[in-house]
């Protein structure tokens, strides 16, 4: 038994001690945005953020969790889709597939928080997910636009 905090909720959870927590968040609490893509950390297609630290959820065991800890997905990053990061996102039309972007925004979401205002080389450093549809560019576009409206306001 685990009880972890997802979006300000608690959650009881039983399951195997060894369970990825990117399969309790989508299988036990039902949260669907957060995606699968390769199992291993790697793609950041599972990014959720832990204490506001973006973590792949994918090879991580539910076990290293504790409730104290605060577990954002993608439904919980803003109830109204109105964080700077997803506004940017619609308004540059970043997504192809779509596959990868609750992860992208989740790592983006991330960057501006602690870097209100990343260069080149900060998104180069920290975004390190992969789109198979190759949206870098516009990945790029709707990070540094975010970053200009929230300075704004």
């Amino acid at each position: 038994m685990a009880r972890l905090t997802i979006n300000g909720k608690t959650h009881d959870i039983n399951v195997e001690a060894d369970t990825p927590l990117l399969w309790v968040i989508r299988e036990q609490v039902g949260l669907t945005g957060t995606k699968y893509g390769c199992g291993v950390a790697a793609c950041g297609a599972c990014t959720v953020h832990v204490d506001g630290v973006p973590t792949r959820s994918c090879s991580l065991p539910v076990s290293s969790f504790t409730e104290a800890q605060k577990i954002v997905t993608i439904e919980g990053l803003s109830p109204d889709v109105t964080h700077p990061i997803q506004k940017a996102w619609a308004e540059l039309d970043v997504p192809q597939c779509g596959y990868c972007q609750s992860g992208q925004i989740m790592a983006a979401a991330a960057l501006i928080a602690t870097k209100p205002n990343p260069t080149d080389a900060d998104i180069n450093a920290e975004m390190t997910n992969i789109c198979r549809c190759g949206t870098y560019n516009r990945i790029r576009a709707a990070i540094k636009l975010a970053a200009s409206n929230t300075k704004r306001g």
